[in-house]
């Protein structure tokens, strides 16, 4: 397993452009709303004040595949991390334009708040494009390791699904490697057009959308704990 203090280490910047002020203004007033708590348990109960399923991103950039799938499953719980400030603002231009009432934010490790989580607390977990580390030395840094998938195993339902998307091809073979040496997770792929064609209810991101342009081949992974 991974040290802890290496799967939670953060490396990179926090923000890019400055805010404009109509972002600002998001930040000021609609964040504090939907922040994820900063300390003690979380649920569906406490979060959203009933007893509904919940779904996690990991690292939701802008925030389109968060708002699509939380408008998708208005029924469902969305919780979202992202470090970057420009991309929680990003997602919360979606939840205010799309009126969405079901999704809350942290900005920052996602780690940190998936612990505080019950086991067998989630219905889903999603992890699409996240940086693929692709020199050997920072192998280590990729969140597809034994020491964060065996918490997201622990948070997952049985029969739960762990949802992964990469267009970096390191990251695929990487990724295929890793979860090819698990016996918690159960790789839901019959034919190759099950991981090469992005399914019906994936929301495209902008990720995506950029790969495509330069050409990339993107994966779409789907596995189902045991």
């Amino acid at each position: 397993m991974n040290d802890p203090a290496t799967i939670r280490r953060f490396y990179g910047r926090r923000q890019g452009h400055k805010l404009r002020a109509g972002q600002q203004e998001l930040v000021d007033s609609l964040l504090p709303s939907l922040s994820v708590p900063d300390t003690g348990p979380i649920t569906a109960e406490r979060l959203f004040g009933d007893d509904r399923p919940l779904e996690f991103e990991i690292g939701f950039g802008a925030g389109e595949h968060l708002a699509g799938q939380a408008a998708a499953r208005p029924d469902h719980g969305f919780i979202g991390c992202e470090p970057f400030l420009n991309g929680v603002v990003g997602a919360l231009g979606h939840v205010r334009d799309e009126r969405l009432d079901n999704v809350r934010i942290h900005m920052g490790d996602a780690l940190e708040v998936l612990e505080r989580l019950p086991d067998a607390g989630l219905d889903r977990l999603y992890l699409l494009h996240p940086d693929p580390w692709p020199k050997a030395r920072h192998a280590k840094r990729r969140m597809v390791n034994h020491g964060p998938l065996d918490m997201i195993a622990a948070k997952l339902k049985p029969g739960a699904e762990f949802r992964l998307g990469t267009d970096d091809p390191t990251y695929c073979r990487w990724s295929m490697m890793v979860m090819n040496q698990r016996r918690d997770f159960v790789w839901q792929a019959n034919t190759p057009a099950d991981f090469l064609q992005r399914p019906a209810d994936w929301p495209e991101t902008r990720y995506e959308r950029k790969a495509r342009r330069h050409g990339h081949e993107v994966w779409y992974f789907r596995f189902r704990r045991r």
